[in-house]
């Protein structure tokens, strides 16, 4: 190589090198398309979930699909390939099972689609690049501390339980259970797994009644479980005679709460963190980072009884 050729090599590549502190990943503009995947939108936590990422993706300028896995790793697998196909620039994903998902979060990352997780974790640190979850265990502490208030610290009591695949359920149950122990006159009678759903809640509660006739008080992890038992103590005419406490916040939950149905409620701020999710999403596109040092955070809860009922504002919010 002559001299003359071997100087205008070097600087070409002088060039194409980014001056020194210049950004390895220059920002982009916002665009494109984002997928939203919740687990089932008949729940109306899962419709807010959805229903708020997709508001925000739209007003930072975005277009977004929303679609549902129903709790099932294979529709949530195809879903992920949808969003491959149709070159999202992020996915926004409520994971169907917190080991199963992991394969599908390690798919999106193959393609180079960065993955926000909302709701429920899965059990592999440093895939996704945020999970943004309610507190759970501070909410079933809050829960469970109002139960035994409304309840009494004696007696029989039953608990409904959520998936078994879905770790808030575990969480939940043993953040009942933290509270719980510290009153040994009461008695957990007999538990049954309704994963999340008004229907099964309703049927698993006339089981466990007819296991258990005597109970005082119902447990659920969630508020379409509860809403489910309630309807199953009424067609046993039980309901005045037995406690009933819920979580998620839900409008039919809350509602129930106001008239004296339901004990309690704890809302988890689905709103809040669904909203906060896809601003991480957006933040990542254009920066290269999500802008938060965490990828786990947690969102505490609120409780709800009949004293601030009042101030809910619309779905799985609370005004001031």
């Amino acid at each position: 190589m002559s001299r003359r050729t071997l100087l205008s090599t070097i600087a070409v590549v002088a060039l194409t090198i980014p001056a020194l502190g210049y950004s390895a990943a220059p920002a982009a503009a916002a665009g494109g398309l984002m997928t939203i995947i919740v687990n089932d939108p008949s729940n109306p936590y899962w419709q807010t979930e959805g229903n708020v990422a997709k508001a925000q993706a739209e007003k930072l300028g975005y277009t977004a699909n929303v679609g549902a896995s129903k709790g099932d790793t294979n529709p949530e697998s195809n879903l992920i390939d949808t969003a491959i196909t149709t070159r999202s620039v992020a996915i926004i994903l409520d994971p169907a099972n917190a080991s199963g998902s992991v394969g599908a979060v390690k798919k999106a990352i193959a393609a180079n689609i960065p993955v926000i997780l909302v709701n429920a974790e899965i059990n592999q640190d440093g895939l996704a690049k945020a999970q943004l979850v309610s507190n759970n265990a501070q909410g079933a502490a809050l829960g469970a501390q109002q139960w035994v208030k409304d309840l009494g610290q004696k007696g029989n009591y039953v608990e409904l339980l959520g998936s078994p695949s879905d770790n808030n359920a575990a969480t939940r149950s043993n953040g009942f259970n933290t509270v719980l122990s510290q009153y040994p006159d009461l008695k957990k009678a007999g538990s049954q797994v309704a994963n999340w759903d008004r229907t099964q809640g309703h049927d698993k509660m006339q089981n466990l009644l007819q296991a258990n006739p005597n109970i005082i008080g119902v447990i659920s992890g969630n508020d379409e479980m509860a809403v489910g038992a309630i309807a199953a103590l009424k067609e046993a005419g039980k309901l005045s005679s037995i406690k009933v406490g819920g979580f998620d916040g839900s409008p039919d939950a809350v509602a129930a709460v106001k008239s004296g149905e339901l004990a309690y409620t704890v809302l988890q701020p689905v709103a809040t963190f669904a909203a906060k999710a896809v601003d991480e999403a957006d933040s990542f596109i254009k920066t290269g980072k999500t802008g938060v040092a965490a990828e786990k955070q947690l969102f505490n809860c609120i409780l709800i009884t009949k004293a601030n009922a009042g101030r809910f504002v619309g779905p799985f919010t609370l005004g001031q």
